[in-house]
């Protein structure tokens, strides 16, 4: 799919929890190209500082492109002091997306891991769409880890969607106490009827690909690496993989779950 560099206007700086924002942004060329898994690649500043780009997983794309973000370092607290108004160079959509689970599916579970919760309202989109062509919707599940209530947010959305959220927080603040492997026992583990998403840090997604081979599970993980060019040339995304060493960016983001090494 061609990339698309273009100056859009931010729409709205949306504040969701004391860690997560919420920044739309009119790109309608974007629109209607972008998959789930997909993401897109902003420059936060018009300075040398940040000097590289920023990579940021499509959370919705309706009306406006929607992304769901962290304040973790100079780039994204730049991002977090955008107004509506407010222009910025996009590049994208970038990244192979993920695949759609086979109609032989009835129940898709999300495993999510902090900001990796980003690529998946995209996907319930998608899946709930699914049902004006005739097949049938599976049974959503979200399963959702953050280290404490504010890395939570409401998730109406996902809700609103026809997914059902469970939550764990490694100090019990919101829903069970622990890590997200806390829930794995909502997993259907029919290896027939059963697919798995996942993203968010390297050990949660090595513990969720145990299970899934324990199981006989098939499912794919969106990987999470810093970028400098996003077009597979600088190779400092690279990750190993069963095919040997796999850009995130030009190879990825999506990747077969079994398909990850992880160190």
């Amino acid at each position: 799919m061609p990339q698309l560099q273009n100056i859009y206007r931010v729409v709205a700086n949306k504040k969701l929890s004391p860690r997560f924002y919420q920044l739309c942004i009119d790109a309608p060329s974007i629109i209607g190209k972008v998959q789930p898994g997909q993401f897109i690649h902003i420059r936060v500043n018009d300075g040398l500082e940040p000097f590289f780009r920023r990579p940021f997983s499509v959370y919705r794309a309706q009306k406006y492109v929607e992304i769901l973000y962290e304040v973790i370092g100079p780039g994204t607290q730049i991002l977090s002091l955008k107004k509506k108004g407010d222009p910025l160079d996009v590049l994208g959509p970038i990244g192979k997306s993920f695949d759609m689970p086979s109609p032989e599916t009835r129940q898709v579970v999300m495993v999510a891991g902090g900001i990796g919760v980003a690529p998946f309202l995209i996907l319930t989109d998608f899946l709930r769409k699914r049902q004006s062509l005739g097949f049938d919707v599976p049974k959503l599940i979200l399963l959702y880890g953050g280290r404490t209530k504010g890395h939570v947010f409401s998730m109406k959305e996902f809700i609103n969607n026809g997914c059902a959220v469970h939550v764990a927080t490694d100090d019990g603040s919101v829903g069970v106490r622990g890590r997200v492997d806390k829930l794995f026992s909502r997993i259907d583990f029919n290896p027939r009827t059963t697919w798995i998403y996942t993203c968010g840090p390297k050990p949660m997604m090595a513990v969720l690909q145990r299970f899934a081979r324990r199981h006989r599970l098939q499912g794919q993980a969106c990987c999470e690496e810093t970028m400098a060019c996003a077009l597979g040339a600088c190779l400092g995304c690279s990750i190993r993989t069963t095919q040997g060493f796999r850009t995130v960016c030009y190879d990825g983001p999506v990747f077969d779950l079994n398909e990850i090494i992880f160190e």
